[in-house]
């Protein structure tokens, strides 16, 4: 049986038409926020066009903006905090020795001190077979020998 496997598992799925949830959410507040704005500028005062014309429509071209508009494969409001964070963050980066942060993991344990690092080592002590390279270099002789002395066995036989 053959079965049909999705290609695009990134792309968001389409709720009302092309629209997105993300979109549809996005236009809705936005249009209530423009709605809301209408209504207050449109009944105090005289109630004309000029009252309330040039807030409705910047929050309705910014609200588009937001749900549809994509710079350089980034949605517009990653684009936004994107630049706003390059701006506020220094461009230069000047090294001096000693001169950083001590990097601190919540996740990670805390790095051991010289002291807790030499008690460790006092107490962890070698097999009592090895205590040194020498020893460990005549076992491994050894073994070789008895290996090598019962191949030699087997061609013979």
């Amino acid at each position: 049986m053959q079965y049909k496997i999705p290609q695009d598992v990134q792309m968001e799925d389409k709720i009302v038409g092309p629209l997105t949830l993300r979109q549809l959410i996005i236009l809705g507040a936005g249009g209530g926020l423009d709605y809301a704005i209408y209504v207050q500028l449109a009944k105090g005062g005289d109630g004309g066009l000029g009252t309330w014309i040039v807030p409705v429509a910047i929050i309705g071209l910014l609200t588009i903006a937001i749900a549809f508009v994509k710079l350089k494969g980034l949605t517009f409001m990653q684009y936004v905090f994107y630049s706003i964070e390059f701006y506020m963050k220094p461009h230069k980066r000047l090294w001096t020795q000693g001169g950083g942060e001590v990097f601190v993991s919540i996740t990670q344990p805390k790095p051991k001190t010289k002291e807790e690092l030499a008690r460790e080592k006092q107490t962890k002590k070698a097999p009592k077979e090895i205590h040194d390279i020498a020893e460990l270099s005549r076992l491994l002789d050894a073994q070789s020998e008895i290996l090598s002395e019962q191949t030699r066995a087997k061609r013979v036989s």
